[in-house]
């Protein structure tokens, strides 16, 4: 069994932080999200992966290498533009062969792996069997139709009225019999080859289309809300240690991780919280859910439930939360003016001004 990892989209819900950074290495808990998927995978004992890449392709390379860091063994997949889930699977048929395999989208977020999951599909290899959740707003995503007896009767891509609360998670399985479908199938109104066309085709055709509903967390970190919730979850497993040097002046409460050349000086951390490596912590408040990564400085600052890339400073600031602060950025307070008054009144004017 072979693994498709996606890590080719643009990222734009995430902008400005994706203008100069692949969305799948954003940091979760300190490390990207990509990494995830990718443990999730060797777990499964899956140790073949290839990895669609685009525009961020040395990115995604220079992180991921040859996959050895994570007992895996990566190709790399160009796609020249974003054009569908199902036009990666098309691409990629060279590399998967006549082999089943599982599709993992590199953005995605599944709490407990997948483990499971592949192991089930190993045991049973039904045609395709796809990940469900119910959601809150599923024009937002591909919707599942499941019939009395809980079987998949039909897919919709983000439908303007859903027929059901039942999304499809970021995480296929299929056997070699999804090739056809994917080269069945024509361009939606999007202009993309969506999974969801092939798998309905499978349907239709009478193929064995099973579904698993999970009760579990799952998340497409494809926004800033989504990510600090799924940092929020991560930073909720967090086993607390201290690498670095904490001075009698600072105080640690709870699970906090504070990484090797790390200093906190005259600051409170309550956790659950990272702190990266050679990154500074002096004279502030670090509260809980929040992943600092190395070589910041925080001074003289209070953050709460948010998340700082390599190489940036928090200094002089009061009270930031539920951000998403990219790298090299300087964070300072604005340049005081002197406070006045101006107006131009007409004749019989009144004004009331707050003092």
């Amino acid at each position: 069994m072979k693994a498709l990892l996606l890590s080719g989209g643009s990222g734009t819900r995430l902008r400005p932080i994706t203008h100069t950074s692949a969305k799948q290495l954003v940091p979760v808990a300190n490390k990207p999200v990509l990494f995830y998927g990718l443990e999730a995978i060797a777990e499964a004992g899956v140790t073949e992966v290839g990895i669609i890449v685009g525009d961020t392709a040395e990115e995604i390379r220079e992180a991921v290498g040859d996959g050895s860091a994570f007992g895996l063994d990566v190709t790399y997949i160009p796609q020249d533009q974003p054009l569908g889930l199902a036009h990666a699977v098309l691409i990629a048929r060279k590399f998967l062969g006549e082999d089943d395999f599982v599709m993992y989208l590199g953005d995605n977020f599944v709490v407990g792996g997948i483990k499971d999951l592949v192991a089930a599909f190993r045991a049973e290899r039904p045609d395709a069997q796809i990940l469900l959740t119910r959601v809150a707003n599923p024009t937002a995503f591909g919707v599942a139709e499941l019939d009395e007896n809980g079987r998949v009767v039909g897919l919709e891509e983000k439908p303007e009225h859903p027929k059901s609360d039942m999304a499809l998670v970021g995480v296929y399985l299929f056997t070699p019999a999804v090739h056809d479908a994917v080269r069945a199938i024509k361009p939606s109104w999007r202009g993309e080859l969506e999974i969801t066309h092939a798998i309905q085709w499978m349907i239709d055709a009478g193929r064995d289309v099973r579904s698993t509903t999970i009760s579990g967390y799952w998340k497409d970190t494809g926004n800033v809300t989504d990510m600090l919730e799924v940092n929020r979850s991560v930073l909720e497993t967090l086993e607390g240690r201290v690498e670095g040097t904490v001075d009698d002046a600072s105080e640690i409460i709870g699970r906090v991780r504070i990484e090797a050349g790390a200093k906190v000086t005259g600051s409170r951390i309550v956790g659950p919280a990272v702190i990266g490596a050679n990154t500074v912590i002096a004279d502030s408040y670090v509260g809980p859910y929040t992943s600092i990564a190395g070589d910041c400085r925080i001074e003289d600052s209070e953050i709460e439930y948010s998340i700082v890339l390599r190489d940036s400073s928090v200094s002089g600031v009061r009270r930031v939360e539920a951000s998403l602060i990219g790298r090299n950025v300087e964070v300072t307070p604005a340049p005081r003016r002197p406070a006045a008054h101006r107006f131009v009144l007409g004749d019989h004017s009144k004004v009331q001004i707050s003092s």
